[in-house]
């Protein structure tokens, strides 16, 4: 099973970004110690040259490093017809221990490494690197993340075993079992209907604010993380089972299948992407003043907000219309 198509490329591309990204840590490790951009030394000359080749392959790994998680859904529901009980992905992510534990932690690094890149791409606008110790700073804080997700990502796959008799998504996200998905699916559907609209009316209202008014940058921000916890929250708890027209099913990888025109996928980008662009406009904040990012940021920023806002629209737009049109009545 090791050597199925999907698990090959997960695997030697998991090997490839890892190195690379630890590479370039130690390349940061050595511009937060010794850059100064007002330095004409041979110290300063090379780690210029370095660091402008490093960023932008770099650039391109972690680019990769965001498509992965989606490859690693796909692949993981690819494998559930080889174990006994599992219906989709959750099954083949409940073999073993690492499985879920693994998708949290690529979920991560997927926003890590968006925020990232929306940092690489605000320094590039600077004609003196204004921003190279924070991206490589939060660089220092991605790498052993994407390190342990490359040994993490190895033990799953290794550990896959057949002969396992799994769980399926009926069990794993039932309120009759214990865990965090239980309690999610065990709230109370009118309660949580209220918080999510409510809390993407106020999210959406706070980036229109930021985008006409350049106000409450920060607060958008944070309401874009809490707004993206609760979404995922509300789909499993009561948007999940209008798309599958069964009040019981709460799954929240069985939406990725053919039978339901992978809109999972869908549904997933847009909060991921909503998400990172919405965040990006907080981590973007303190930099505002920095004369060379004075007349690139601000816009930098609105361009940011108007794709969280519009990706957080469309997936309440799709989840509303599903609800409406769903054979099923609640």
């Amino acid at each position: 099973m090791f050597f199925k198509p999907g698990i090959l490329a997960l695997f030697l591309s998991s090997l490839l970004i890892s190195g690379m990204v630890l590479y370039a840590s130690f390349t940061g490790a050595l511009i937060l110690r010794y850059w100064d951009i007002k330095s004409g030394s041979e110290t300063q000359l090379r780690l210029e040259r370095k660091t402008y080749l490093i960023s932008t392959i770099l650039g391109y790994v972690l680019v990769f490093q965001l498509f992965s998680l989606f490859l690693f859904i796909y692949t993981a529901d690819a494998l559930h017809p080889f174990f006994t009980g599992a219906m989709c992905a959750v099954g083949s992510l409940n073999v073993n221990q690492w499985g879920f534990p693994l998708v949290v932690l690529k979920i991560i690094t997927f926003l890590l490494a968006g925020l990232w890149l929306i940092i690489n791409f605000a320094d590039n606008q600077g004609y003196d690197y204004p921003l190279i110790k924070v991206k490589y700073l939060l660089l220092l804080v991605l790498a052993p993340l994407i390190l342990a997700e490359t040994i993490m990502q190895a033990k799953y796959f290794l550990g896959l075993r057949p002969e396992v008799i799994t769980s399926c998504c009926g069990s794993v996200f039932s309120g009759d079992t214990a865990g965090v998905a239980a309690e999610i699916v065990s709230l109370p559907r009118a309660s949580m209907e209220v918080v999510f609209y409510a809390a993407m009316l106020g999210t959406l209202a706070l980036g229109m604010a930021f985008y006409r008014r350049d106000r409450m940058g920060y607060g958008f921000s944070a309401a874009i993380l809490l707004t993206f916890l609760i979404a995922i929250a509300a789909f499993i708890s009561f948007i999940s089972i209008y798309f599958y027209e069964l009040p019981t099913h709460h799954c929240p990888f069985c939406i990725l299948q053919k039978e339901y025109g992978y809109i999972g996928y869908c549904l997933y980008l847009l909060l991921l992407v909503g998400g990172v662009a919405g965040m990006g406009v907080g981590v973007l904040m303190p930099f505002r003043q920095i004369p060379s990012l004075k007349e690139t940021l601000p816009s930098m920023q609105r361009r940011l907000a108007l794709t969280s806002i519009i990706s957080y629209l469309l997936f309440t737009a799709i989840a509303t219309y599903q609800i409406i049109f769903s054979n099923l009545k609640m």
